[in-house]
């Protein structure tokens, strides 16, 4: 199933939480923090100004990106956990 996100949506995957801390902790379910890094999957064309201009997104298929921890929409699609945010939800592009 393909997805397409309208206007100024993007599709993140999200990507594992960690298992284990940086100290080799191992981390149960219930402890692990919801992640806050995936990859763009898909793009919206971009957002529509108020003349009727389309200001095309920063954010590309294929970034890896950072987003706020409590942003956007779950959805799983095929068993896969993807996440849609707006463009402005995305804190950065890791590079």
């Amino acid at each position: 199933m393909k997805i397409q996100p309208l206007g100024d949506r993007v599709v993140i995957e999200v990507l594992e939480a960690k298992e284990k801390t940086k100290g080799g902790i191992v981390l149960p379910d219930t402890a692990k923090e919801k992640p806050q890094e995936g990859n763009v999957v898909a793009a919206g064309k971009g957002k529509l100004t108020d003349d009727g201009k389309i200001v095309p997104l920063e954010a590309k298929v294929g970034d890896k990106v950072l987003y706020g921890k409590y942003s956007g929409t779950d959805v799983n699609i095929d068993e896969k956990e993807y996440l849609i945010v707006k463009e402005e939800d995305i804190l950065a592009v890791v590079k």
